[in-house]
């Protein structure tokens, strides 16, 4: 079976740090995630997501993320039903974030938002490794066939 879910979006609202009785932190927060497609003469519309992060990955996200950062969240796809305050069963969906990333955009001291710097470029001394495609048989070594392999 395979469970797994990747989305990239915004944050509608601040998330919220809080502890469970058993001293386990937790957050839940609302992502909306713009559609691949637009329709001719209509606005972008988005989805919004549930998320819910626990621990570590709960910690991380109210540390670092705001209303309107974009975040990259891998999960899992998770269902419940609970009985709300006026009686009534509710069914939710919601993602259990196991990873938050950032996303290549950071805010600045304003709140508005820039692009986060790219990783430094190669030293033009760098050497660069050999292509294995480039490669012709005599370098490689032929492997007995014992099937005693060292590894």
């Amino acid at each position: 079976m395979i469970n797994r879910v990747v989305l990239m979006g915004r944050l509608v609202s601040d998330p919220e740090l809080k502890t469970t009785q058993s001293g386990i932190n937790v957050t839940t927060f609302r992502i909306a995630v713009d559609r691949s497609y637009v329709k001719s003469g209509e606005e972008r519309q988005a989805d919004f997501f549930d998320i819910v992060a626990w621990r570590y990955t709960a910690d991380f996200v109210c540390r670092h993320f705001r209303k309107g950062s974009l975040i990259a969240i891998d999960g899992q796809l998770q269902s419940r039903t609970y009985q709300a305050k006026d009686g009534t069963n509710r069914y939710v969906v919601e993602v259990v974030a196991e990873n938050a990333s950032f996303t290549g955009e950071r805010r600045d001291a304003a709140g508005g938002y820039t692009q986060q710097p790219s990783a430094p470029a190669r030293p033009a001394y760098a050497e660069q490794a050999p292509a294995f495609s480039s490669g012709t048989p005599s370098d490689f070594e032929e492997m007995p066939a014992d099937d005693d392999l060292p590894f």
